[in-house]
């Protein structure tokens, strides 16, 4: 079942960023769906956030899907290379965000290992914000896209973790952001080979 809008448009990014480890995360491009369940999340909360793409209420016209109402992607392009999707939170003109980075491939697997040129299934196929979403077809035209459409969306199919099996750390590649780069929001299930292990 696909998440509805309600799931994404309160305020409490953690926790959203937290529940969506284990829910589905599908695209379907040219009629194919390729997907997977999500395994590590990274969460941005809005201009508070040194790390933010919107700290200080900063809007560009990057950023201004970050402001728009919860429920909706936001991609861009990292170092001129890589897609990073992300979930839009939270109620518009609050820019809160979660970064997915990494899921466990379920369907379309033959579909993913080609898009990454792979001839053999390993986990880096889908383990990292860049290759997973290079394995999903992830692109900036999907920017603010609905997540409840049918081009890139999110499902509950039942699949959950217990605390104990989740590890709360600080985010990656955000040193930039001073004391706030040291903050616990990145969110991932412990012993998969798909996560980042720190």
């Amino acid at each position: 079942m696909k998440l509805t809008e309600d799931f994404y448009t309160h305020n409490d990014v953690l926790g959203i960023a937290r529940n969506l480890l284990g829910k589905y995360l599908f695209t379907c491009i040219d009629g194919v769906i390729s997907g997977g369940y999500i395994l590590e999340s990274e969460a941005y909360n809005g201009v508070v956030d040194k790390a933010s793409h919107a700290f200080g209420g900063k809007q560009t016209p990057r950023t201004q899907t970050m402001f728009g109402q919860g429920g909706i992607a936001y991609v861009y392009l990292c170092y001129g290379i890589h897609e990073m999707f992300n979930v839009v939170t939270s109620v518009e003109g609050e820019p809160h965000a979660i970064l997915i980075r990494a899921i466990v491939p379920t369907e379309g697997i033959d579909v993913m290992m080609a898009r990454r040129n792979l001839k053999a299934f390993k986990p880096s196929i889908t383990c990292g914000p860049g290759s997973y979403a290079k394995a999903l077809g992830i692109t900036r035209q999907m920017n603010a896209n609905s997540l409840t459409g049918g081009v890139v969306w999110i499902e509950d199919r039942g699949l959950s973790f217990t605390d104990e099996e989740i590890m709360a750390a600080p985010r990656i590649g955000v040193d930039y952001a001073g004391d706030d780069a040291l903050l616990p929001y990145r969110f991932f299930v412990k012993g998969s080979p798909f996560a980042k292990k720190k």
